[in-house]
This record gives C-alpha cells, structure tokens and sequence, in this order.
C-alpha cells in the first residue's frame, strides 16, 4: 500500500475554489498532483450523478468545493450544493463508498494556501485508508 496514489476528482466552483487552485499555482504552493479538476460555474450545479460516476469511474474520493456560504455568484448555489452532498453521503455505503471519502469545502478566490492545504490533507487521509473498491452489483 505504500505505493498507493489517490485519484481525487474536484468538481470546483469557476469563481472561488478554481481561481484559488490557479493562486496556489502561481504562487507556487505544492500540493499533491493527485487532483484532477472539473470546472463548473457554480458547485449547485454539481448533479449527484456525477459524484457517483466520479466513484464508479475510479476515484478514491471525491471534492466539491465552492464559495463560502453568502458569497455564491449565483445566490444559494452552494447552499443547494450542501444539501445534495448531505443527500449523497445518505447513500454513499450502498454502493460500498464510504462517506469520508466525498469532502465539501467552501475555499474563497483568495485562499491558495487553503486549497493547497486540503488536498495534502484529502491525499495523507486517503493513502490512510487505502483504495476506494466500490460495489458495483448495487449497480447493475
């Protein structure tokens, strides 16, 4: 397991969490090259359908990160964010994924060192728990 490299999939909000993943770049923070980002304009648009793919496609674990709460472009889109990842951590295990695996964070436009800081955490934790190995008779 030491050999062990986590795959993370961050669906991040184009306004906040993307520009503080750019910040982090160029002000030359290192983190982890394990993350791989999805952009999307705001994470209310993340669909549970996509964190789920995410995992049945391979991922170790799963990021949703987007504005702090009252600062969303679009008004309540991460509060809608909110309320579906709490939806999915309900039914994550049916699948065989465990919760901890599917983070929501709020890391504003300005917070390179944040962003940085959340994936060495998400990566330490999940080289920790070892692969994600989901259920896949639950789907199919």
């Amino acid at each position: 397991m030491a050999d062990f490299e986590p795959t993370i999939i961050a669906f991040v909000c184009n306004w906040c969490t993307y520009t503080a993943a750019d910040l982090a770049g160029t002000s030359r923070q290192k983190y982890p090259p394990n993350v791989r980002l999805i952009k999307v304009m705001c994470t209310g648009m993340v669909d549970p359908k996509y964190v789920l793919k995410a995992f049945l496609s391979g991922a170790d674990a799963v990021l949703v990160s987007g504005c702090h709460p009252g600062d969303c472009h679009y008004i309540n889109g991460n509060y809608k964010a909110r309320r579906r990842i709490h939806l999915v951590h309900n039914i994550l295990e049916r699948f065989g994924i465990g919760r901890e695996r599917l983070r929501l964070t709020w890391i504003g436009a300005s917070d390179g060192i944040e962003f940085a800081k959340v994936i060495r955490s998400m990566v330490a934790e999940l080289k920790a728990l070892g692969p994600a190995v989901t259920d896949m008779k639950q789907v199919i």
